[in-house]
């Protein structure tokens, strides 16, 4: 078969966290060129793995080998498919040859003469594409921090989107929430839920399997209905006084009008996933009768005190101190030989996934 069950297809666990082992040998040389490859779109539905050519770093840049990388399903299906609008930010990001990507784990094997905060054989994470090997400044790598398993670190690109949501919010101490979506973004969404000191947290997510993973990072709740089929479920929950706070981690322009009903009185809906069609969402009369809040949220909606530079170490400290689980969150391996299979499963099959990741270690 094309690809392979999530159960048989998760890599061994010791396999990816054996920080010493992984070393380059010969003195932690970089690979000859022609083993360096990254992933790229080069058309809709057309993905390759290509060979490139790196430079040497410069004087504040590191090359890191690349032991694995997450796909971000939500966003790298969109753009694999062009699932978007003519004129919506989607359509003028998204051009050819694209490289997907932004979570990738691996070790430093060379530093520039200025660099200070890393050394080589560091275990880091970098907001950079899939790929075997990367050239990138010294100041976007994070050093992982003893206490962190090297695949659950993989979860850190968007755990810090979820993040941002967190903070648009705002999640407070004491909160109602709902989660309307529990794949990755809504399963983040939680864990901060959780680490924020939420009251009442329930997941809703029609695929049953989720729920679980769910509960195992600090649901209170969970319904498995279709959001348009939830309300009764979510009264016995939260009351006639409904959720204070509505998070559509979802994606789908479907998704907004239910939640905006499922909102208790002047509460808010928090949008954190991002639809290519936003044209076909819309707002319903809750929004005047029961003073509604909307509030969006983005990556690059970073400030000077909330962004990578907090969040990422805050999401490592939660993870180190078993505050933040995400055991069992990765569902299926692929090599990057095997990309085309890895996008069409997350494109046709994406309620059977939870994450997606790419092994380079063979690389």
């Amino acid at each position: 078969m094309s690809w392979k069950s999530r159960n048989a297809y998760i890599q061994p666990k010791r396999e990816l966290e054996d920080r010493d082992a992984d070393v380059h040998d010969a003195g932690m040389k970089p690979a000859p060129l022609e083993q360096l490859r990254r992933l790229t779109f080069t058309a809709s539905r057309t993905v390759v793995c290509e060979s490139v050519t790196l430079p040497s770093p410069g004087p504040t840049q590191v090359l890191v080998r690349a032991r694995s990388t997450l796909m971000s399903t939500g966003t790298e299906t969109i753009v694999y498919a062009r699932k978007f609008d003519p004129g919506t930010h989607w359509d003028n990001w998204v051009k050819y040859p694209f490289h997907p990507g932004y979570a990738l784990v691996g070790q430093v094997v060379t530093i520039g003469a200025e660099v200070t905060s890393l050394a080589v054989g560091d275990w880091v994470v970098s907001r950079t594409a899939h790929a075997s090997h990367i050239v990138v400044d010294a100041g976007h790598c994070f050093r992982i921090p003893a206490g962190v398993d090297v695949r659950d670190a993989s979860w850190f690109a968007l755990a810090k989107i979820a993040a941002m949501g967190a903070h648009a919010a705002p999640m407070r101490l004491g909160d109602r929430t709902l989660i309307i979506g529990a794949g990755p973004i809504g399963q983040m969404s939680l864990r901060w839920a959780v680490a924020a000191g939420a009251q009442h947290v329930a997941v809703l997510d029609p695929q049953g399997w989720r729920l679980p993973m769910a509960t195992a990072g600090g649901a209170t709740h969970v319904i498995g209905q279709p959001v348009a089929e939830a309300a009764a479920a979510v009264r016995a929950i939260f009351g006639e006084a409904g959720p204070n706070l509505v998070i559509d981690a979802t994606g789908h322009h479907d998704v907004l009008p239910h939640a905006l009903g499922l909102c208790g009185y002047q509460g808010t809906v928090l949008v954190i996933g991002d639809t290519g069609r936003p044209a076909l969402q819309h707002l319903t009369p809750d929004v005047v009768t029961r003073g509604l809040r909307i509030v969006g949220a983005h990556d690059g909606n970073e400030t000077a005190a909330w962004n990578s530079q907090r969040i990422i170490p805050l999401f490592f400290s939660l993870v180190a101190g078993g505050r933040f689980n995400l055991t069992g969150l990765i569902t299926h391996t692929f090599t990057p030989e095997q990309c085309s299979e890895a996008y069409e499963l997350a494109d046709t099959g994406r309620g059977k996934t939870m994450g997606i990741c790419f092994d380079w270690s063979a690389s």
